[in-house]
């Protein structure tokens, strides 16, 4: 038997592998890929739960009800940003929780000449990564004609390569979500805030 080298194919191809005498296994790996398979089905249904529980925990509190307004933060997103810096006071500003999460360039300068490098990395690093995630979602999904980031994504798109510009719109998320936690306001999508 030969299927796809995906998950989605193996799953759908497993029943029929468990049950194929001809499948020439022998008794041992029959049991162990039952085993296995069986671990399988209880992972994904321990995922399901987790996520629905993220999600109900996202959707009752006020502060990850306002992050998810923004687009890109979704409630594990949300979560993960309550869960690390809750209300934002620790920060002075949006620059401060995007330096503090690694997202942006290190520098160094000599002789009054700065020289900027790639991000810094220092810092949350599981929460990065997940607005790293969530800033790609939103570069390669948004509308970008209905959106108030579309216009300063095309204009950076044409001069840095896509990850760059994905790292540039995670570093703008983080500074936009850590201003919706300080003030306690809702999102409000301002083009020309969003475009400077």
């Amino acid at each position: 038997m030969t299927f796809s080298k995906t998950p989605a194919k193996l799953k759908l191809a497993m029943p029929e592998i468990l049950e194929n005498a001809d499948a020439n296994l022998t008794l041992r790996m029959r049991n162990l890929v039952s085993l296995l398979w069986s671990e399988w089905k209880d992972l994904e249904q321990q995922i399901i739960a987790m996520n629905a529980e993220v999600e109900q925990i996202a959707s009752s509190d006020p502060a990850c009800q306002r992050l998810r307004q923004i687009p890109g933060v979704g409630p594990l997103v949300a979560t993960a940003i309550v869960a690390a810096i809750g209300n934002g006071a620790a920060f002075h500003k949006g620059r401060e929780f995007s330096s503090w999460l690694g997202l942006v360039p290190r520098q160094h300068s000599i002789g009054g000449k700065a020289r900027l490098f790639g991000i810094s990395k220092r810092g949350n690093n599981y929460l990065r990564k997940i607005l790293v995630h969530g800033a790609r979602s939103a570069v390669l999904r948004v509308k970008r004609e209905r959106s108030p980031f579309g216009p300063w994504l095309d204009a950076l798109e044409q001069r840095a390569p896509i990850n760059v510009v994905i790292t540039a719109a995670a570093n703008k998320l983080a500074r936009i979500a850590w201003a919706v936690l300080s003030s306690g306001q809702d999102y409000r999508a301002v083009p020309d805030a969003i475009n400077g």
